[in-house]
């Protein structure tokens, strides 16, 4: 097969298969990190969370609820919407530690620490969000649901 056949070939398949993998794979970080912080001591953000807002401790639980029910919306097509609303909503806070915990999140100015660079990935999950968000009244090649 020649490169420029194979090149086609590959891309028809990313197109076709590439929103919903995009959709499924953003919804399974929502689930699983949510499912995470269900229980206390397995998350790496609950001490983010904790310093980060006044009620904590039980917010960490009620945040991890919220992250899977953002997953669960990017997995079912109809609830698309909500889950990228309630996404948007989550997303304000989770940059709150770069400017509040800043001794925990920069080593120095534009050097971040682990913890910096856990909340700066998130800038991915929304640049995903705006793909999906951005087609959610489209019909997809290979889209099922």
């Amino acid at each position: 097969m020649k490169f420029r056949a194979l090149d086609k070939k590959i891309s028809c398949w990313m197109e076709r298969y590439g929103h919903r993998i995009l959709r499924y794979s953003l919804g399974l970080v929502f689930i699983w990190f949510g499912a995470l912080k269900l229980i206390p001591g397995l998350s790496p953000a609950q001490e983010l969370v904790e310093l980060t807002v006044p009620i904590g401790a039980w917010f960490v639980i009620l945040l991890g609820v919220w992250e899977i029910v953002i997953g669960l919306c990017l997995w079912w097509r109809p609830a698309l919407r909500v889950g990228i609303g309630l996404m948007a909503l989550q997303m304000m806070g989770t940059f709150l530690p770069l400017i509040f915990l800043s001794g925990l999140s920069w080593q120095s100015f534009g050097v971040p620490t682990l913890e910096g660079q856990y909340i700066i990935k998130n800038v991915v999950l929304i640049g995903a969000a705006i793909v999906i968000g951005g087609t959610v009244g489209h019909k997809h090649k290979g889209e099922l649901d």
